[in-house]
């Protein structure tokens, strides 16, 4: 039986889809409730269970999909590099991050980028500690801190915060794990703090008493990029049309998730490892509604200065034609 609360929250996301695609109007190429003529009308798109991708869950709760005239798949992934190696086999379109996709590119693979999905807010990546006693970043001459990788989002933002504090990057003790086993490392004394993002920092926060010692989303890494959707560009020459159509419905979503966050907290509960009072405390970030060459250059340029990239890549390449 739904709670009242949830029973509102649904009301509410249903009033703002409705709203919101009455202030788009019509999608591109259509007159009256004719559909746009597209190349196909079915996409698998792969996706994995975290904040970034809630929008696209609206769009198919609320069939804004199928009510453009698109047959959706959400095929749930493993791996970012799971869903990069399955396009134009098993997917159409994936999400991953953007520091995995560029480096894809990077490796030889041929992308368009079809979206953005996600920019940090404020407390959406962390580090976060059980330790109280490191309660500044720069309490630490030589942190031992959990990532997800060594080479993606979290260690760069972890490092480009913990600089900006003082502490010498190559001094940083970097220690790859699952985000499910960082709670434990931390509570063992095998690291000091542990890289999440949301919804680990709230249930980090919920079950154990741990701390936000800095938020990784200031400074340099202030409203960071985080991940989009992408497709082969093999698949984007042959269907222009049908990603156009895919974009204008991501950017309704986007709007939706956008105007009421509390659907997205709400929509969490079906396809995350939460309960209702832990996604109602979850931090959100901002659902970009355009690709942003400027916004996504950033990522890119700080995967150069890393040296994650061999290279300076511009992102505007990936980008589809027309696309400013």
């Amino acid at each position: 039986m739904p709670t009242p609360a949830r029973v509102l929250r649904r009301a509410a996301a249903l009033f703002a889809c409705a709203a919101t695609l009455t202030a788009c109007g019509l999608l591109p190429g259509t007159e009256g409730t004719d559909r746009p003529e597209v190349e196909r009308n079915t996409l698998r798109i792969g996706v994995m269970p975290v904040v970034d991708v809630a929008p696209l869950r609206l769009a198919t709760n609320e069939k804004l999909f199928e009510k453009a005239g698109l047959s959706v798949q959400l095929v749930t992934l493993s791996s970012e590099a799971e869903g990069i190696k399955q396009l134009d086999t098993t997917l159409d379109i994936t999400w991953a991050g953007h520091v995995n996709l560029f480096r894809a590119v990077a490796e030889g693979t041929e992308l368009q980028l079809q979206g953005e999905a996600y920019q940090a807010g404020a407390n959406t990546m962390a580090l976060v500690t059980t330790d109280p006693n490191y309660d500044r970043p720069d309490k630490l001459v030589a942190p031992r801190i959990a990532v997800n990788s060594e080479s993606d989002v979290g260690a760069l933002t972890t490092k480009a915060v913990l600089d900006t504090a003082g502490v010498e990057k190559q001094r940083i003790d970097l220690r790859e794990m699952p985000f499910d086993q960082m709670v434990l490392a931390m509570r063992a004394k095998e690291v000091d703090a542990a890289w999440m993002t949301e919804p680990f920092i709230t249930k980090a926060q919920k079950d154990v008493g741990a701390r936000i010692v800095t938020d990784t989303a200031v400074g340099p890494t202030k409203d960071f990029p985080m991940s989009g959707y992408a497709s082969s560009k093999k698949f984007a020459d042959a269907n222009p049309k049908t990603l156009a159509l895919f974009r204008q419905v991501l950017r309704d979503a986007q709007q939706l998730a956008t105007d009421n966050k509390l659907s997205v907290q709400d929509a969490l509960t079906g396809y995350v490892d939460v309960d209702q009072q832990t996604a109602a405390l979850v931090s959100v970030g901002t659902f970009p509604l355009s690709l942003n060459p400027i916004r996504l250059q950033r990522v890119a340029d700080m995967m150069d200065t890393e040296e994650v990239l061999q290279g300076r890549l511009d992102v505007q390449g990936l980008l589809p034609p027309g696309t400013t």
